[in-house]
């Protein structure tokens, strides 16, 4: 996986997966200035899926870029149809953008700035032809929660598509090592846990990145289901600890495979590690 310069109390028992649920929810939201991701409740569409939600919509500038450094621009539009400028902070952002390859073979984690005209632009360098989907985690003012909205895009020329990568629970990026511990099982909340090493030794010292030790974002093959999530616990609370282990309570919104993608920081460098894991049954 192509390392980003620029840029994600554990709970023992898996049967009370609700409790942990609700614990980890009630921490985000205690975190100062920071809004929160919450599960999509039963029976709502996973997060992503739709350009329009609650009123909000995702306008990109541009459906087809060249490929290359571009400067993506994009707005995202009130219920009244004008720009948003207004957004409450998530781990210390107040947009978060995502723009993955269709197929899930790239990753890019990046924070846009936001003009006067409501306008977000960023550098963002996409090596080659293909579709593309852009995802925005926002939490609107007006609105007083965290939505996901979602987008296409293409690059046009010759397009080789590539299968998802095949499952695995060890991944490398520049000399670390990442595994991972844990099972997804569809709609029900589960522990993950991903533990960094490089050279065959423990990272025990990882930086805080955005509020965090890590922060993963979670994507189902096939129609790019959404998840974004933070870790239980966060720097400086006294009680979690840098490393190597970072933990997550996860909910997948369905059965399917999904695409793991961890973003942690050491030495100065934010790296992501790239996963693929199917769910289980309960």
């Amino acid at each position: 996986m192509t390392t980003q310069t620029h840029t994600q109390h554990h709970d023992e028992h898996a049967a009370h997966a609700h409790h942990a649920q609700h614990d980890a929810h009630a921490q985000h939201a205690g975190h100062a200035g920071h809004a929160h991701h919450a599960a999509p409740a039963h029976g709502d569409v996973p997060g992503g899926l739709q350009i329009t939600r609650d009123g909000y919509t995702l306008e990109l500038a541009e459906q087809i870029v060249d490929a290359g450094e571009i400067d993506f621009r994009f707005r995202i539009l009130g219920p009244e149809g004008a720009p948003v400028t207004e957004y409450d902070s998530i781990h210390d952002r107040d947009l978060h953008l995502i723009v993955v390859r269709r197929e899930l073979t790239g990753f890019w984690h990046v924070h846009p700035e936001l003009t006067e005209d409501g306008t977000w632009r960023v550098k963002l360098a996409l090596p080659e032809a293909g579709a593309y989907r852009a995802f925005t985690d926002i939490a609107p003012r007006a609105l007083g929660q965290t939505i996901t909205l979602g987008a296409d895009f293409a690059i046009p020329g010759d397009y080789a598509p590539q299968p998802t990568p095949q499952p695995a629970r060890t991944a490398t990026v520049d000399g670390y090592e990442v595994t991972l511990g844990g099972e997804l099982v569809a709609g029900e909340g589960r522990l993950l846990t991903l533990t960094v090493r490089k050279d065959g030794e423990p990272i025990t010292d990882l930086q805080p990145y955005l509020a965090a030790y890590g922060h993963l974002v979670i994507l189902r093959a096939g129609d790019l289901a959404y998840v974004h999530v933070h870790p239980n616990g966060e720097p400086g609370d006294g009680v979690t600890a840098p490393g190597p282990d970072v933990t997550f309570h996860t909910v997948v919104p369905g059965p399917g495979t999904y695409r793991l993608f961890l973003d942690f920081k050491h030495g100065d460098v934010v790296r992501t590690a790239a996963f693929t894991l199917p769910t289980v049954n309960a």
